[in-house]
Protein backbone atom coordinates (compact mmCIF):
# COMPACT_ATOMS: atom_id res chain seq x y z
CA UNK A 1 0.00 0.00 0.00
CA UNK A 2 1.34 3.45 -0.92
CA UNK A 3 2.43 5.97 1.70
CA UNK A 4 -0.38 8.37 0.77
CA UNK A 5 -3.05 5.70 1.28
CA UNK A 6 -1.54 4.67 4.62
CA UNK A 7 -1.57 8.27 5.85
CA UNK A 8 -5.13 8.68 4.54
CA UNK A 9 -6.23 5.74 6.71
CA UNK A 10 -4.53 7.33 9.71
CA UNK A 11 -6.24 10.67 9.03
CA UNK A 12 -9.66 9.01 8.60
CA UNK A 13 -9.39 7.06 11.86
CA UNK A 14 -7.90 10.04 13.75
CA UNK A 15 -11.16 11.97 13.67
CA UNK A 16 -13.43 8.91 13.53
CA UNK A 17 -12.53 8.07 17.14
CA UNK A 18 -13.61 11.58 18.16
CA UNK A 19 -16.69 11.99 15.98
CA UNK A 20 -18.24 8.77 17.31
CA UNK A 21 -19.15 10.51 20.58
CA UNK A 22 -18.32 14.24 20.57
CA UNK A 23 -21.54 15.48 18.95
CA UNK A 24 -23.84 12.96 20.64
CA UNK A 25 -22.47 12.98 24.20
CA UNK A 26 -25.09 15.56 25.19
CA UNK A 27 -27.86 13.03 24.48
CA UNK A 28 -26.06 10.52 26.71
CA UNK A 29 -25.57 13.10 29.48
CA UNK A 30 -29.05 14.68 29.49
CA UNK A 31 -31.10 11.75 28.20
CA UNK A 32 -29.57 8.48 29.37
CA UNK A 33 -27.88 9.67 32.56
CA UNK A 34 -30.19 12.65 33.24
CA UNK A 35 -27.39 14.56 34.92
CA UNK A 36 -27.36 18.27 35.73
CA UNK A 37 -26.93 20.67 32.82
CA UNK A 38 -24.71 22.92 34.93
CA UNK A 39 -22.00 20.25 35.00
CA UNK A 40 -22.26 19.35 31.32
CA UNK A 41 -19.87 22.10 30.27
CA UNK A 42 -17.16 20.37 32.29
CA UNK A 43 -17.04 17.65 29.60
CA UNK A 44 -15.96 20.20 27.01
CA UNK A 45 -13.81 21.94 29.61
CA UNK A 46 -11.50 18.93 29.30
CA UNK A 47 -10.84 19.79 25.65
CA UNK A 48 -9.55 23.19 26.66
CA UNK A 49 -7.45 21.90 29.55
CA UNK A 50 -5.89 19.23 27.35
CA UNK A 51 -5.24 21.69 24.52
CA UNK A 52 -3.33 23.94 26.92
CA UNK A 53 -1.28 21.28 28.69
CA UNK A 54 -0.54 18.35 26.42
CA UNK A 55 0.57 19.40 22.88
CA UNK A 56 3.72 21.16 24.11
CA UNK A 57 4.64 18.29 26.46
CA UNK A 58 4.14 15.55 23.87
CA UNK A 59 5.92 17.72 21.30
CA UNK A 60 9.00 17.83 23.52
CA UNK A 61 8.82 14.06 24.11
CA UNK A 62 8.54 13.34 20.38
CA UNK A 63 11.29 15.85 19.65
CA UNK A 64 13.81 14.40 22.11
CA UNK A 65 13.11 10.81 23.19
CA UNK A 66 10.43 8.76 21.38
CA UNK A 67 9.53 8.20 17.74
CA UNK A 68 6.45 10.28 16.96
CA UNK A 69 4.52 7.34 15.45
CA UNK A 70 5.14 5.23 18.59
CA UNK A 71 4.06 7.99 20.95
CA UNK A 72 1.01 8.52 18.77
CA UNK A 73 0.16 4.81 18.93
CA UNK A 74 0.61 4.61 22.71
CA UNK A 75 -1.65 7.63 23.27
CA UNK A 76 -4.43 6.15 21.12
CA UNK A 77 -4.25 2.80 22.90
CA UNK A 78 -4.53 4.55 26.27
CA UNK A 79 -7.38 6.68 24.91
CA UNK A 80 -9.21 3.53 23.79
CA UNK A 81 -8.93 1.88 27.21
CA UNK A 82 -10.23 5.00 28.96
CA UNK A 83 -13.23 5.11 26.60
CA UNK A 84 -14.02 1.50 27.50
CA UNK A 85 -14.22 2.52 31.15
CA UNK A 86 -16.47 5.58 30.62
CA UNK A 87 -19.80 3.67 30.46
CA UNK A 88 -19.11 2.25 33.93
CA UNK A 89 -19.11 5.74 35.49
CA UNK A 90 -22.29 6.72 37.35
CA UNK A 91 -21.27 10.09 38.77
CA UNK A 92 -20.89 13.34 36.77
CA UNK A 93 -17.91 14.34 38.91
CA UNK A 94 -16.11 11.05 38.24
CA UNK A 95 -17.12 11.30 34.58
CA UNK A 96 -15.27 14.62 34.36
CA UNK A 97 -12.00 13.09 35.59
CA UNK A 98 -12.28 10.05 33.33
CA UNK A 99 -13.10 12.12 30.22
CA UNK A 100 -10.21 14.42 31.15
CA UNK A 101 -7.88 11.39 31.10
CA UNK A 102 -9.26 10.50 27.67
CA UNK A 103 -8.69 14.02 26.35
CA UNK A 104 -5.18 14.24 27.81
CA UNK A 105 -4.42 11.20 25.65
CA UNK A 106 -6.37 12.27 22.56
CA UNK A 107 -5.88 16.02 22.08
CA UNK A 108 -2.09 15.90 21.49
CA UNK A 109 -2.62 13.29 18.77
CA UNK A 110 -4.29 15.97 16.62
CA UNK A 111 -0.98 17.81 16.18
CA UNK A 112 1.08 14.60 16.26
CA UNK A 113 -0.88 13.19 13.32
CA UNK A 114 0.02 16.29 11.27
CA UNK A 115 3.67 16.07 12.30
CA UNK A 116 3.82 12.38 11.36
CA UNK A 117 2.26 13.06 7.96
CA UNK A 118 4.65 15.96 7.27
CA UNK A 119 7.71 13.92 8.25
CA UNK A 120 6.77 10.85 6.22
CA UNK A 121 5.80 12.88 3.15
CA UNK A 122 9.03 14.88 3.29
CA UNK A 123 11.12 11.73 3.69
CA UNK A 124 9.47 10.33 0.57
CA UNK A 125 9.99 13.55 -1.45
CA UNK A 126 6.32 14.51 -1.74
CA UNK A 127 5.16 18.10 -2.20
CA UNK A 128 3.39 18.66 1.16
CA UNK A 129 1.40 21.67 -0.08
CA UNK A 130 -0.22 19.57 -2.81
CA UNK A 131 -0.37 16.15 -1.17
CA UNK A 132 -1.31 16.83 2.44
CA UNK A 133 -4.69 18.67 2.06
CA UNK A 134 -6.39 15.74 0.22
CA UNK A 135 -5.09 13.44 2.97
CA UNK A 136 -6.29 15.72 5.75
CA UNK A 137 -9.79 16.10 4.33
CA UNK A 138 -10.31 12.38 4.95
CA UNK A 139 -10.09 13.16 8.64
CA UNK A 140 -13.26 15.25 8.40
CA UNK A 141 -14.87 12.46 6.35
CA UNK A 142 -13.95 10.04 9.16
CA UNK A 143 -15.66 12.35 11.67
CA UNK A 144 -18.81 12.41 9.50
CA UNK A 145 -18.86 8.63 8.99
CA UNK A 146 -18.53 8.09 12.76
CA UNK A 147 -21.49 10.42 13.40
CA UNK A 148 -23.61 8.53 10.86
CA UNK A 149 -22.69 5.13 12.30
CA UNK A 150 -23.53 6.28 15.84
CA UNK A 151 -26.93 7.59 14.70
CA UNK A 152 -27.91 4.81 12.26
CA UNK A 153 -27.06 2.07 14.78
CA UNK A 154 -29.37 3.70 17.32
CA UNK A 155 -26.55 4.68 19.67
CA UNK A 156 -26.76 8.48 19.74
CA UNK A 157 -27.80 8.34 23.41
CA UNK A 158 -26.15 5.04 24.26
CA UNK A 159 -22.89 4.10 25.97
CA UNK A 160 -22.10 2.09 22.84
CA UNK A 161 -20.77 5.27 21.23
CA UNK A 162 -17.75 5.03 23.55
CA UNK A 163 -17.23 1.36 22.72
CA UNK A 164 -17.34 2.14 18.98
CA UNK A 165 -14.70 4.86 19.41
CA UNK A 166 -12.65 2.70 21.80
CA UNK A 167 -12.37 -0.27 19.46
CA UNK A 168 -11.29 1.91 16.55
CA UNK A 169 -8.84 3.83 18.79
CA UNK A 170 -7.13 0.56 19.79
CA UNK A 171 -6.89 -0.45 16.13
CA UNK A 172 -5.45 2.96 15.22
CA UNK A 173 -2.92 2.71 18.05
CA UNK A 174 -1.69 -0.66 16.79
CA UNK A 175 -1.78 0.54 13.18
CA UNK A 176 0.45 3.50 14.08
CA UNK A 177 3.30 1.13 14.96
CA UNK A 178 3.33 -0.09 11.34
CA UNK A 179 3.92 3.41 9.91
CA UNK A 180 7.38 4.49 8.69
CA UNK A 181 9.63 5.61 11.52
CA UNK A 182 9.55 9.26 12.59
CA UNK A 183 12.57 9.51 14.93
CA UNK A 184 13.14 12.47 17.27
CA UNK A 185 14.16 15.55 15.29
CA UNK A 186 16.05 17.20 18.19
CA UNK A 187 15.10 20.63 16.86
CA UNK A 188 15.18 22.22 20.33
CA UNK A 189 18.61 23.05 21.69
CA UNK A 190 19.71 21.13 24.77
CA UNK A 191 20.38 24.33 26.72
CA UNK A 192 17.12 26.02 25.68
CA UNK A 193 15.02 27.42 28.51
CA UNK A 194 11.80 25.68 29.51
CA UNK A 195 9.97 28.79 28.38
CA UNK A 196 11.21 28.18 24.85
CA UNK A 197 10.71 24.42 25.02
CA UNK A 198 7.06 24.86 26.00
CA UNK A 199 6.51 27.53 23.37
CA UNK A 200 5.79 30.17 26.02
CA UNK A 201 8.21 32.66 24.47
CA UNK A 202 5.42 33.60 22.06
CA UNK A 203 3.56 35.24 24.97
CA UNK A 204 5.80 38.27 24.49
CA UNK A 205 3.59 39.02 21.46
CA UNK A 206 1.02 40.34 23.95
CA UNK A 207 3.34 43.34 24.27
CA UNK A 208 2.17 44.43 20.79
CA UNK A 209 -1.27 46.05 20.72
CA UNK A 210 -2.45 44.47 17.46
CA UNK A 211 -1.24 40.97 18.35
CA UNK A 212 -2.66 41.21 21.87
CA UNK A 213 -6.01 42.28 20.43
CA UNK A 214 -5.93 39.43 17.92
CA UNK A 215 -5.26 36.79 20.57
CA UNK A 216 -7.95 38.21 22.88
CA UNK A 217 -10.52 38.08 20.07
CA UNK A 218 -9.29 34.56 19.26
CA UNK A 219 -10.08 33.54 22.81
CA UNK A 220 -13.54 35.12 22.79
CA UNK A 221 -14.44 33.56 19.45
CA UNK A 222 -12.95 30.27 20.64
CA UNK A 223 -15.65 30.34 23.30
CA UNK A 224 -18.21 29.91 20.52
CA UNK A 225 -16.44 27.18 18.52
CA UNK A 226 -17.68 24.20 20.56
CA UNK A 227 -21.15 25.47 21.50
CA UNK A 228 -23.02 23.69 18.72
CA UNK A 229 -20.93 20.56 19.26
CA UNK A 230 -22.00 20.68 22.90
CA UNK A 231 -25.69 21.40 22.44
CA UNK A 232 -26.65 20.96 18.76
CA UNK A 233 -27.66 17.31 18.83
CA UNK A 234 -29.45 17.68 22.18
CA UNK A 235 -31.34 20.69 20.80
CA UNK A 236 -32.59 18.75 17.76
CA UNK A 237 -33.36 15.61 19.77
CA UNK A 238 -35.45 17.51 22.33
CA UNK A 239 -37.91 18.53 19.62
CA UNK A 240 -39.08 14.95 20.23
CA UNK A 241 -40.68 16.19 23.45
CA UNK A 242 -43.44 17.70 21.32
CA UNK A 243 -46.11 15.67 19.58
CA UNK A 244 -45.84 17.75 16.42
CA UNK A 245 -42.17 16.92 15.87
CA UNK A 246 -41.44 13.64 17.67
CA UNK A 247 -41.60 11.45 14.52
CA UNK A 248 -39.79 13.91 12.26
CA UNK A 249 -36.62 13.04 10.36
CA UNK A 250 -34.73 15.73 12.27
CA UNK A 251 -35.47 14.15 15.65
CA UNK A 252 -34.81 10.58 14.57
CA UNK A 253 -31.65 11.39 12.62
CA UNK A 254 -30.43 14.49 14.46
CA UNK A 255 -26.77 13.42 14.27
CA UNK A 256 -26.97 13.02 10.50
CA UNK A 257 -28.48 16.51 10.24
CA UNK A 258 -25.61 17.85 12.38
CA UNK A 259 -23.10 16.13 10.09
CA UNK A 260 -24.06 18.61 7.36
CA UNK A 261 -21.89 21.03 9.35
CA UNK A 262 -18.82 18.87 8.83
CA UNK A 263 -19.66 18.29 5.16
CA UNK A 264 -19.92 22.05 4.74
CA UNK A 265 -16.56 22.44 6.45
CA UNK A 266 -14.83 20.32 3.78
CA UNK A 267 -16.42 22.39 0.99
CA UNK A 268 -15.68 25.84 2.42
CA UNK A 269 -12.00 24.97 2.74
CA UNK A 270 -11.90 25.07 -1.07
CA UNK A 271 -13.37 28.60 -1.09
CA UNK A 272 -10.87 30.08 1.35
CA UNK A 273 -8.18 31.08 -1.21
CA UNK A 274 -10.76 33.06 -3.24
CA UNK A 275 -12.12 34.92 -0.20
CA UNK A 276 -8.66 35.66 1.18
CA UNK A 277 -7.44 37.04 -2.14
CA UNK A 278 -10.60 39.09 -2.69
CA UNK A 279 -11.27 40.46 0.80
CA UNK A 280 -8.08 40.03 2.85
CA UNK A 281 -7.39 38.44 6.21
CA UNK A 282 -9.33 40.85 8.46
CA UNK A 283 -12.47 40.79 6.32
CA UNK A 284 -12.44 36.99 6.14
CA UNK A 285 -12.15 36.80 9.94
CA UNK A 286 -15.04 39.26 10.21
CA UNK A 287 -17.10 37.19 7.75
CA UNK A 288 -16.47 34.19 10.01
CA UNK A 289 -17.76 36.05 13.07
CA UNK A 290 -20.91 37.16 11.24
CA UNK A 291 -21.36 33.56 10.07
CA UNK A 292 -21.42 32.51 13.74
CA UNK A 293 -24.22 35.02 14.30
CA UNK A 294 -26.16 33.32 11.50
CA UNK A 295 -25.28 29.85 12.78
CA UNK A 296 -26.82 30.54 16.18
CA UNK A 297 -29.62 32.82 14.98
CA UNK A 298 -30.96 30.31 12.47
CA UNK A 299 -31.02 27.62 15.16
CA UNK A 300 -33.01 30.00 17.39
CA UNK A 301 -35.90 30.17 14.92
CA UNK A 302 -35.61 26.79 13.20
CA UNK A 303 -37.81 23.75 13.78
CA UNK A 304 -38.09 20.28 12.17
CA UNK A 305 -41.06 21.15 9.93
CA UNK A 306 -41.75 24.76 8.90
CA UNK A 307 -38.28 25.94 9.91
CA UNK A 308 -36.29 22.99 8.61
CA UNK A 309 -34.62 25.19 6.00
CA UNK A 310 -33.18 27.35 8.80
CA UNK A 311 -31.68 24.33 10.54
CA UNK A 312 -30.14 23.11 7.26
CA UNK A 313 -28.83 26.58 6.39
CA UNK A 314 -27.34 26.92 9.88
CA UNK A 315 -25.42 23.70 9.34
CA UNK A 316 -24.17 24.92 5.94
CA UNK A 317 -23.07 28.27 7.41
CA UNK A 318 -21.02 26.39 10.01
CA UNK A 319 -18.36 25.55 7.42
CA UNK A 320 -17.73 29.24 6.75
CA UNK A 321 -17.87 30.14 10.45
CA UNK A 322 -15.39 27.48 11.53
CA UNK A 323 -12.93 27.34 8.63
CA UNK A 324 -12.64 31.01 7.79
CA UNK A 325 -11.43 32.09 11.22
CA UNK A 326 -9.10 29.16 11.82
CA UNK A 327 -7.37 29.42 8.44
CA UNK A 328 -7.27 33.23 8.17
CA UNK A 329 -6.18 33.52 11.81
CA UNK A 330 -3.37 31.05 11.25
CA UNK A 331 -2.30 32.96 8.15
CA UNK A 332 -2.34 36.26 10.08
CA UNK A 333 0.05 34.76 12.65
CA UNK A 334 2.24 33.37 9.86
CA UNK A 335 2.59 36.73 8.11
CA UNK A 336 3.00 39.01 11.12
CA UNK A 337 5.43 37.18 13.42
CA UNK A 338 9.20 36.66 13.29
CA UNK A 339 10.36 33.30 11.98
CA UNK A 340 12.16 32.45 15.24
CA UNK A 341 8.89 32.39 17.22
CA UNK A 342 6.45 31.57 14.43
CA UNK A 343 5.82 27.98 15.51
CA UNK A 344 5.31 29.07 19.10
CA UNK A 345 2.96 31.83 17.93
CA UNK A 346 0.86 29.28 16.01
CA UNK A 347 0.74 27.18 19.16
CA UNK A 348 -0.39 30.24 21.13
CA UNK A 349 -3.16 30.88 18.59
CA UNK A 350 -4.42 27.33 19.04
CA UNK A 351 -4.06 27.64 22.82
CA UNK A 352 -6.18 30.80 22.90
CA UNK A 353 -8.95 29.35 20.68
CA UNK A 354 -9.12 25.65 21.56
CA UNK A 355 -7.64 26.07 25.04
CA UNK A 356 -8.64 29.18 26.96
CA UNK A 357 -11.51 29.96 24.58
CA UNK A 358 -12.98 26.47 24.93
CA UNK A 359 -12.65 26.72 28.71
CA UNK A 360 -14.49 30.03 28.69
CA UNK A 361 -17.27 28.86 26.36
CA UNK A 362 -17.86 25.48 27.99
CA UNK A 363 -18.05 26.66 31.57
CA UNK A 364 -19.94 29.92 31.15
CA UNK A 365 -22.47 28.51 28.67
CA UNK A 366 -23.34 25.52 30.88
CA UNK A 367 -23.83 27.73 33.96
CA UNK A 368 -25.85 30.28 31.99
CA UNK A 369 -28.13 27.66 30.42
CA UNK A 370 -28.70 25.88 33.71
CA UNK A 371 -29.43 29.12 35.60
CA UNK A 372 -31.40 31.21 33.13
CA UNK A 373 -32.78 28.92 30.41
CA UNK A 374 -33.56 25.62 32.14
CA UNK A 375 -36.86 25.18 33.94
CA UNK A 376 -37.55 22.36 36.38
CA UNK A 377 -41.14 21.66 37.31
CA UNK A 378 -42.30 19.55 40.23
CA UNK A 379 -45.85 20.91 40.10
CA UNK A 380 -48.22 20.24 37.19
CA UNK A 381 -49.90 23.65 37.44
CA UNK A 382 -46.53 25.43 37.13
CA UNK A 383 -45.74 23.36 34.05
CA UNK A 384 -49.09 24.18 32.44
CA UNK A 385 -48.79 27.89 33.26
CA UNK A 386 -45.33 28.00 31.69
CA UNK A 387 -46.64 26.64 28.40
CA UNK A 388 -49.98 28.45 28.61
CA UNK A 389 -51.96 25.30 27.89
CA UNK A 390 -53.95 22.52 29.57
CA UNK A 391 -53.21 18.97 30.64
CA UNK A 392 -54.94 17.48 27.58
CA UNK A 393 -52.53 19.21 25.19
CA UNK A 394 -50.61 16.44 23.31
CA UNK A 395 -47.34 18.32 23.79
CA UNK A 396 -47.78 18.34 27.58
CA UNK A 397 -48.70 14.67 27.59
CA UNK A 398 -45.56 13.91 25.61
CA UNK A 399 -43.36 15.93 27.98
CA UNK A 400 -44.87 14.23 31.01
CA UNK A 401 -44.46 10.78 29.48
CA UNK A 402 -45.13 8.17 32.17
CA UNK A 403 -44.64 10.72 34.95
CA UNK A 404 -47.43 10.30 37.52
CA UNK A 405 -49.22 13.21 39.17
CA UNK A 406 -49.45 12.74 42.95
CA UNK A 407 -51.29 14.76 45.58
CA UNK A 408 -51.67 18.56 45.10
CA UNK A 409 -50.56 18.26 41.47
CA UNK A 410 -47.04 17.25 42.55
CA UNK A 411 -45.19 15.31 39.85
CA UNK A 412 -43.53 11.99 40.55
CA UNK A 413 -40.21 13.43 39.34
CA UNK A 414 -38.92 16.73 38.03
CA UNK A 415 -39.71 17.68 34.42
CA UNK A 416 -36.84 19.60 32.81
CA UNK A 417 -37.49 21.98 29.90
CA UNK A 418 -34.80 24.03 28.14
CA UNK A 419 -35.63 27.29 26.33
CA UNK A 420 -33.57 26.58 23.23
CA UNK A 421 -34.76 29.58 21.22
CA UNK A 422 -33.40 32.07 23.74
CA UNK A 423 -30.30 29.97 24.35
CA UNK A 424 -29.31 30.26 20.68
CA UNK A 425 -30.33 33.93 20.56
CA UNK A 426 -28.02 34.71 23.49
CA UNK A 427 -25.17 32.95 21.65
CA UNK A 428 -25.97 34.93 18.49
CA UNK A 429 -25.88 38.23 20.41
CA UNK A 430 -22.54 37.20 21.93
CA UNK A 431 -21.08 36.54 18.46
CA UNK A 432 -22.53 39.81 17.11
CA UNK A 433 -20.93 41.86 19.90
CA UNK A 434 -17.56 40.21 19.16
CA UNK A 435 -17.94 40.92 15.43
CA UNK A 436 -18.78 44.61 15.93
CA UNK A 437 -15.95 45.10 18.43
CA UNK A 438 -13.52 43.32 16.09
CA UNK A 439 -14.55 45.47 13.10
CA UNK A 440 -14.03 48.66 15.11
CA UNK A 441 -10.92 47.87 17.15
CA UNK A 442 -8.81 45.56 14.99
CA UNK A 443 -6.82 47.39 12.33
CA UNK A 444 -5.15 45.38 9.59
CA UNK A 445 -4.50 46.51 6.03
CA UNK A 446 -5.07 43.98 3.28
CA UNK A 447 -1.85 43.00 1.49
CA UNK A 448 -2.28 40.52 -1.41
CA UNK A 449 1.22 39.19 -0.68
CA UNK A 450 -0.04 37.88 2.66
CA UNK A 451 -2.27 35.36 0.94
CA UNK A 452 -0.08 34.53 -2.02
CA UNK A 453 1.00 31.25 -0.45
CA UNK A 454 -2.57 29.94 -0.28
CA UNK A 455 -3.84 31.24 -3.60
CA UNK A 456 -1.07 29.85 -5.78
Amino acid sequence: MSIKYRLTIMSFLQLFVWGAWLITIGNYWFGTKQWSGENFGDVFLTLGISSIIMPAITGIIADKWINAEKLYGILHILYGFVLFYLPQVDSPNTFFWVILMAMLCYMPTLSLSNSISYTILKNNNFDIVKVFPPIRVWGTIGFIVAMWITNLTGNKASANMFYIAGVVALFLGIYAFTLPKCPPQKLIEENASWTKKLGLNAFKLFGTYKMALFFIFSMFLGGALQLTNMYGDVFLSEFGNFEKYKNSFVVEYSTIIMSISQISETLFILAIPFFLKRFGIKQVMLISMLAWVLRFGLFAYGDPIGGLWMIILSCIVYGMAFDFFNISGSLFVETTTDSNIRSSAQGLFMMMTNGFGALLGAKISSIMIAKYFTFKFSNLNDLLNHFGTDVDNPAIKNILGNNKVLENNVLEKFVTVRDWSNIWLSFAIYALVIAIAFAVLFKHKHDPKDVESVTH
